[in-house]
């Protein structure tokens, strides 16, 4: 068996905000990695897996639980790893030889032994005859390609790796992920484990070994999904396609959190994604158009969206019962197709009726603004109640998508001169 490199032993991490009594991102990660494991971590947008990564480096220390590196419990920064960032992070007055040998510059070596490490990694990235240049004179591809350099010249046991490619065009993406592979699988690197932080599915099902998905609102590990396909693998075979499917059905399914929870959810201010009614009305239709059940995987690749993007128009649609997920296909509920058949007025009607039915905070704002003799409140009453609730950033979000939504139901009105809110 082998052994674990990495043990993460209940993990929590929480922030004290203003307003707020606490805000937690991650509760009650147990996981652990072993040698020759390359894992990837998916999850919807702000569910703590950049926060989890640097807990991982020791970047962040965590609020609760510890952290093992070969079976040692270790406090401040983590000694075996090395991190490439989604930025590039590269210092733009340095050489790319320069840059590479940054990730040397503790280490106990002589000033040639340094150079033979830097040049020879700078030649297994591919950038043999760039030694000289400066970060400018690169394509983004090729900046990153520093980066992972300068992070593998460490020699590192784990490489962390925090959406590598999410900056680069497709291409140069795909390039770049299929030089690191061929690094990791014919062992052209000494690193024993990689670990990436992802946004895209069929990233992870391509280059991981293991696939970890996170929950949001607090981060938990809701599912550990191994990917077996040896490598290369073939984005058109049917098991490539069922391991996609099957981490969009987990990604998109809201009973996860048990009815327990979900109950509770229902008593509280729950927060909702950040989708204009506009966008939600145009996804609704173009389900309907495609055939009122559509295969997520397929849909998200037609409009060249990524999870961080695709996710949030997903879940609102569900929240509103408009359409429910099943084995990775999204299918528009009875609501959801008299939404989409329906006329401009009747849709009003109907989306109306599934906000003040699905989202608590919406009735609390009506309700309020009924109570009132002349139907009116000012915009920094809510945000007040919304802080204790989100935080002060967030609140203002999400009192700004209840005003979207309630305008385009015909719930209320908002002055933004004003900041009023008031019935119609």
């Amino acid at each position: 068996m082998n052994a674990n490199l990495i043990e993460l032993r209940k993990i929590g991490k929480h922030y004290d905000m203003p307003n707020v009594n606490q805000v937690t991102i991650l509760e009650d990660i147990q996981l652990s990695i072993t040698n020759g494991e390359f894992i990837s971590i998916l999850g919807p947008s702000g569910s703590g897996k950049s926060t989890l990564l640097r807990i991982i480096a020791g970047l962040v220390p965590p609020s609760s639980g510890a952290v093992y590196y070969n079976g040692n419990e270790f406090v401040g920064t983590n000694p075996g790893v090395g991190m490439v960032f989604q930025s590039f992070a590269l210092f733009p007055w340095l050489t790319v030889l320069e840059n590479v040998k940054l990730g040397l510059e503790n280490k106990p070596l002589s000033e040639a032994e340094k150079m033979r490490k830097a040049l020879s990694i700078i030649d297994r990235i591919g950038l043999d005859g760039f030694e000289s240049a400066y970060p400018k004179e690169l394509s983004g591809g090729m900046r990153q390609r520093v980066g992972i350099g300068r992070a593998l010249v460490m020699e590192p046991d784990i490489l962390l790796m925090d959406e590598p490619f999410s900056a680069l065009d497709v291409l140069t993406a795909e390039n770049l992920k299929r030089d690191l592979l061929e690094l990791w699988t014919e062992r052209k690197i000494p690193t024993k484990s990689i670990i990436m932080v992802t946004h895209s599915i069929e990233e992870a099902v391509y280059m991981s070994d293991r696939a970890i998905v996170l929950s949001r609102d607090p981060a938990r590990i809701i599912a550990d999904i191994p990917i077996t396909m040896p490598h290369w693998r073939d984005k058109q075979e049917a098991a490539f396609t069922e391991h996609v499917d099957r981490i969009y059905s987990i990604l998109t399914n809201r009973e996860y959190k048990g009815h327990e929870h979900a109950q509770e959810q229902k008593k509280q201010i729950e927060k909702v994604q950040e989708v204009p009614a506009g966008a939600l009305t145009g996804f609704i239709e173009l389900i309907d158009d495609l055939g009122n059940t559509v295969d997520l995987y397929k849909l998200a690749e037609q409009l060249s969206l990524n999870l961080e993007d695709f996710l949030p128009i997903v879940e609102a649609a569900q929240m509103l019962d408009f359409a429910s997920i099943q084995h990775g296909d999204i299918t528009l509920t009875e609501s959801g197709s008299q939404f989409a058949n329906a006329s401009v007025l009747e849709r009003k009607d109907i989306f109306k009726k599934q906000v003040l039915a699905h989202v608590p905070m919406m009735e609390k704002i009506v309700w309020i603004l009924q109570s009132k003799s002349n139907n009116k409140m000012e915009r920094e009453f809510f945000l007040e109640i919304f802080e204790k609730h989100f935080g002060s950033e967030e609140a203002g979000h999400q009192l700004d998508i209840m005003i979207d939504w309630g305008r385009y139901a015909e719930l209320l009105a908002y002055d933004e001169k004003a900041k009023l809110l008031f019935l119609e």
